[in-house]
């Protein structure tokens, strides 16, 4: 069995779809996968399902979703009642979110080794388990508290997979990537640092010095803030034509 929450909350079994009755059973499933086996409150659960407006028969209702997914999931799920909540074990069945997370670890920790081929093949096999928007069919109060961390753990990935490709000599290859990853988050200062040195590496050196100077302009209406020091060591390095540029950014001090 397959259980998967990055994009559509989705059970698979034997290579078919599990059909799952509705957004709030997908969220109830959802909400117990997240948990990884600990102890969920019926509280929690209602605020997730119906927000601060409850029905009276919420703790009923909670009863009947879980009792449904018992049924569609079979005994290989184990769904347990505990007072005021539940907790669900899986037992063998994979669960993209722990599968992401250990792929994640492997790939920094093969960066941290200076192993940045192997990081990457890492790192792009950690986001091809996302298919789309995370948690995008289940209750807004869901996806609002639980999204959002998750589509930063994911930036993080990419941006780490990125580096392990500037670190291998990638950087014509993900100059494209990178100038659309900038368009997206503009005030991402890893993604504008990683640009910056790649269009230094491409003899593009005026156009990094403009995008450094973008992005300061930015920050600084926007956050109120001056760059960090990632970006004004990129920007210092690519003034002095730094050999360190060459280098990858994790082994400049």
């Amino acid at each position: 069995m397959e259980f998967g929450i990055l994009g559509p909350v989705s059970v698979r079994a034997r290579g078919a779809e599990m059909r799952l009755d509705g957004e709030k059973q997908r969220t109830v499933l959802a909400a117990l996968l997240i948990a990884e086996g600990s102890f969920f409150p019926d509280a929690e659960l209602s605020w997730l399902l119906w927000g601060d407006r409850p029905p009276a028969t919420h703790t009923a209702q909670i009863y009947n979703y879980v009792s449904r997914l018992r049924r569609t999931l079979g005994p290989d799920v184990g769904i347990f009642r505990r007072p005021h909540g539940y907790l669900m074990r899986i037992g063998t069945a994979s669960f993209d979110l722990l599968r992401f997370r250990d792929l994640a670890g492997q790939g920094q920790s093969a960066i941290l080794a200076g192993k940045y081929e192997e990081a990457g093949d890492l790192l792009r096999d950690a986001l091809t388990l996302w298919r789309g928007p995370v948690l995008a069919n289940v209750s807004e109060h869901l996806a609002g508290s639980e999204g959002p961390p998750l589509e930063e753990a994911r930036i993080s990935v990419l941006a780490g997979r990125v580096e392990a490709d500037l670190a291998v000599g990638r950087h014509p290859q993900v100059l494209p990537e990178l100038t659309r990853l900038v368009d997206r988050h503009p005030l991402h200062e890893r993604f504008r640092a990683q640009l910056m040195t790649a269009l230094y590496r491409c003899d593009r050196q005026a156009e990094a010095l403009a995008l450094y100077d973008h992005g300061r302009r930015l920050l600084g209406d926007e956050l109120g803030v001056e760059p960090g020091p990632l970006l004004r060591e990129v920007h210092r390095a690519i003034l002095a034509s730094d050999p360190c540029l060459h280098r990858p950014l994790d082994q400049w001090h």
